[in-house]
């Protein structure tokens, strides 16, 4: 026959902490703090006209654990390397980028869209294209999905 079936032990779980709405995702990337060290760097490659460079720099370790200042502080300066790009630029620029950095970029575009400016609606659009060329349906579906937000 059987033992105590009785037994709760195995309920010790408290299913409740895993709830979605509850759920704490642990943070990678920089801090508030190291923010506008970064945005100098950018800024000094960019003042030299080194592009890519800057590029490659902004989208090398994106700010996703710092408060909204620091993220949106570090947006503008993405969106000023963006826009520092010719159109003839673009294609090559993505290219050279590796997947994880073509979807980071890809966070950028999308916050992009969701806070248009006058000056950045129609080079966010070239950039997506390319974007979208290069990293895939795949690119899109990882930024949407993140939870780590830029």
């Amino acid at each position: 026959m059987s033992k105590n079936t009785g037994a709760n032990k195995f309920r010790a779980i408290d299913v409740d902490d895993f709830d979605e709405d509850k759920f704490n995702d642990d943070t990678e990337g920089t801090d508030g703090g190291s923010v506008q060290p970064q945005i100098d760097e950018i800024k000094g490659l960019l003042s030299k006209g080194q592009n890519q460079d800057a590029l490659k720099s902004a989208l090398a370790n994106p700010p996703l654990g710092a408060e909204k200042a620091g993220k949106d502080k570090y947006f503008q300066q993405v969106l000023n390397v963006l826009t520092a790009f010719r159109s003839s630029e673009l294609e090559k620029a993505v290219q050279s980028l590796s997947a994880g950095e073509v979807d980071v970029l890809m966070k950028y575009l999308y916050r992009a869209f969701s806070e248009p400016t006058e000056k950045s609606c129609a080079i966010v659009l070239q950039w997506h294209e390319k974007a979208v060329s290069a990293g895939g349906l795949g690119s899109i579906v990882r930024t949407l999905t993140d939870r780590k937000t830029v």
